[in-house]
């Protein structure tokens, strides 16, 4: 038994007729006399008393179209309903990230996005373990990383550039802070993966890639805690543009070792769109896509100018 079973069955009831249900459907008579006897076949009784002049609903069939007359409405409007789902946005959206991208990059979006889509309600799910999207029912993850390996559908945010950073507080008391090698003079603040937290690689203008060993007594995690930490002036931090545009812009943070392309792992890193499926798109997952795309504008990243060379 399926939807269209149902819906025929209430059909031949309506016309009263197997010939005039043909006629509507464009079928022979006989597919549907065919189709309503092996439904009565599958359910144990008749569903229709049938003489070769007249044909008339069962008592038992009477009772079966009283129940599942209801039931065929809610299935019809759950459908219409889900297919207008797919044209404009609506109902819940579940969006996964890491904690501080998602506080510090989602979460200041969200009135924009709230505004400009008022029948969609967001849930939030940011955690920096990986989420299995299909199990947590995750219609959109980011994830940051130089690629992505599963079976998604994976489309580029942005890019990612990374900076060395501290505050001016920092930076009046402290050592100079102007070259890869000035890092051997401070105590820096440090992410707990292995490579944030015992050397930097820098690339100038030439390609020239030099890595340079780091050391610090403050080991913090999320990203989120190593930029408070550094806004309180406890020293310089490695951290993504993402993260200390708005406070470079503000003056509250600095950038150092200008010229010099910086970073623990490498170069190339994004920011990464995730979702299970290209098929059936929710309009709402459509629209929270095309918004972040819209809300970054141009320039998602600060590129760190080279030195000029001498």
């Amino acid at each position: 038994m399926n939807f269209a079973d149902l819906t025929l069955i209430q059909d031949v009831a309506r016309h009263g007729s197997f010939a005039a249900v043909a006629r509507q459907r464009d079928v022979d008579p006989s597919s549907i006399g065919r189709i309503i006897a092996a439904i009565e076949e599958e359910l144990g009784f008749r569903l229709f008393a049938r003489t070769t002049r007249r044909m008339e609903v069962t008592e038992a069939g009477a009772l079966y179209l009283s129940r599942i007359g209801p039931l065929s409405e809610e299935l019809e409007r759950a459908v219409d309903e889900c297919r207008a789902m797919q044209v404009e946005p609506r109902g819940t959206l579940r969006i996964s990230a890491s904690v501080t991208f998602g506080q510090r990059f989602i979460v200041p979006r969200l009135s924009a996005f709230r505004e400009a889509y008022p029948a969609v309600s967001v849930e939030g799910i940011f955690s920096d373990d990986t989420i299995d999207l299909v199990s947590e029912r995750v219609d959109l993850a980011i994830r940051l990383a130089p690629s992505i390996d599963g079976d998604y559908v994976v489309s580029k945010l942005m890019d990612t550039r990374y900076s060395v950073v501290a505050a001016p507080s920092y930076l009046r008391q402290a050592a100079p802070l102007e070259r890869p090698e000035d890092l051997a003079h401070h105590r820096a603040i440090l992410f707990p993966y292995r490579d944030y937290r015992s050397r930097w690689t820098f690339r100038d203008a030439d390609g020239t890639v030099t890595e340079q060993n780091v050391e610090g007594d403050l080991i913090l995690s999320p990203a989120g805690a190593i930029r408070d930490a550094a806004l309180a002036g406890l020293g310089p931090a490695l951290l993504p543009d993402w993260l200390i545009s708005d406070d470079v812009d503000r003056g509250t943070l600095r950038t150092c070792i200008t010229g010099w392309n910086v970073t623990a792992t490498t170069f190339d890193t994004a920011a990464w769109l995730i979702y299970p499926s290209r098929s059936f798109l929710p309009a709402k997952v459509r629209a929270m896509i095309e918004f972040l795309r819209g809300s970054m504008g141009k320039g998602a990243y600060r590129e760190t100018p080279h030195p000029p060379k001498p």
